[in-house]
């Protein structure tokens, strides 16, 4: 599936001060509730959280649509792939 940054939002998760891998586990629960297709928008704070969870996502199966700096923190659209592995 192609990433499509334009997808409107399922749901949004801020995980801002939520340490590793905490984010990761609450990232991946709530996506595993969504429908497939559905896009959600993770709020995560620099340093690790930012380089460990986009890469565990990307692992487990799901399809990164983009990272986008803010300020302070940063967005990260996932999306739910109809053939994403909940495990």
């Amino acid at each position: 599936m192609t990433p499509n940054p334009n997808q409107p939002l399922a749901a949004s998760l801020d995980l801002r001060g939520t340490p590793c891998p905490l984010n990761f586990v609450r990232t991946k629960l709530r996506l595993e509730q969504m429908a497939a297709g559905e896009v959600l928008e993770v709020w995560l704070d620099p340093g690790e959280p930012i380089e460990q969870v986009p890469d565990s996502l990307v692992m487990s199966g799901y399809t990164l649509e983009t990272v986008e700096e803010r300020d302070g923190f940063f967005a990260v659209r996932v999306l739910r792939a109809v053939d994403a592995d909940d495990h």
